[in-house]
């Protein structure tokens, strides 16, 4: 079996300290801790921005001095979002790409109403647009799956050559709007994957750890972080990101699997060839 590859999703658009005073919001405390979640063995950093009030931006300038800083210490696989604000045009959408040329990124694979939030808004237009941007400059999309819609809309694009095989595929599960996080949903989801296609997942809230060890059961790979979840147990706020990761390294090595290391991780992925 192949190794299995943990991103960490350190920071996200809302967690804020309010939430959990340990949530990174500006560009040394990211960096500080994706290198430490790096040491711990993360081999992937999902990375959002904040902005001075701790609202998600999509500010290019604060990406770079963040992965400029992460860059200085270690080698992970940087994955950038590409949906961190509400606001965000086409445009701030994909500057920080251009910028940058990421390891992966994020390509959210349709719209959907973000209860609460507002609607979470991916034109067909602009999911065209930024597939061949991806192309064009070398970045690996991270196709996210909120609901089942969502995978047939990247098998769609896939067939039409705006996204190449093989995909990756995120499934996230228990955002408000999006699938509900159960292990039922997560079987009937990676049923419906091409068999070249690489995934991962990972529940929100709650819901974190029965998704993490139903995704390594199905021989999936995994997410965790305080994007997803301040909790690290009912009651209990979590430390740090990198608490999440050495949980995570944990279960894998009793489930007698390996953790991918970061080269390991960019050949699963194909990415850095």
């Amino acid at each position: 079996m192949s190794a299995t590859i943990i991103s960490v999703a350190t920071t996200g658009a809302w967690p804020g300290k309010e939430d959990n005073p340990a949530v990174p919001i500006t560009p040394e405390e990211i960096a500080k801790d994706v290198i430490e979640c790096y040491h711990a063995g993360a081999s992937v950093a999902h990375l959002h921005m904040r902005d001075e009030q701790g609202r998600g931006s999509m500010d290019k300038n604060l990406f770079k001095k963040t992965v400029d800083l992460i860059r200085s210490e270690c080698d992970i696989l940087i994955n950038l979002t590409t949906s961190g604000a509400l606001d965000a045009t086409n445009e701030t959408r994909q500057a920080h790409l251009r910028l940058l040329r990421p390891d992966l990124a994020s390509y959210d694979a349709g719209t959907m109403n973000w209860m609460h939030a507002g609607i979470f808004e991916n034109h067909p237009a602009f999911l065209e647009e930024l597939g061949l941007t991806m192309q064009e400059i070398g970045v690996k999309p991270e196709i996210e799956v909120f609901d089942t819609s969502f995978l047939y809309n990247a098998l769609y694009y896939q067939s039409k050559g705006v996204l190449k095989s093989p995909l990756f595929i995120q499934f996230v599960l228990g955002a408000p709007g999006g699938i509900a996080a159960t292990v039922e949903n997560l079987v009937f989801l990676k049923n419906l994957l091409p068999e070249d296609a690489v995934w991962s997942a990972f529940g929100i809230g709650k819901n974190h750890l029965p998704i993490l060890y139903a995704t390594l059961a199905l021989g999936g790979h995994i997410r965790v972080g305080m994007e997803d979840n301040v909790m690290y147990r009912k009651g209990e706020l979590a430390t740090s990101n990198a608490q999440f990761v050495r949980r995570a390294v944990r279960i894998i090595e009793e489930m007698d699997r390996k953790v991918a290391t970061v080269e390991e991780a960019a050949n699963i992925l194909g990415v850095r060839k």
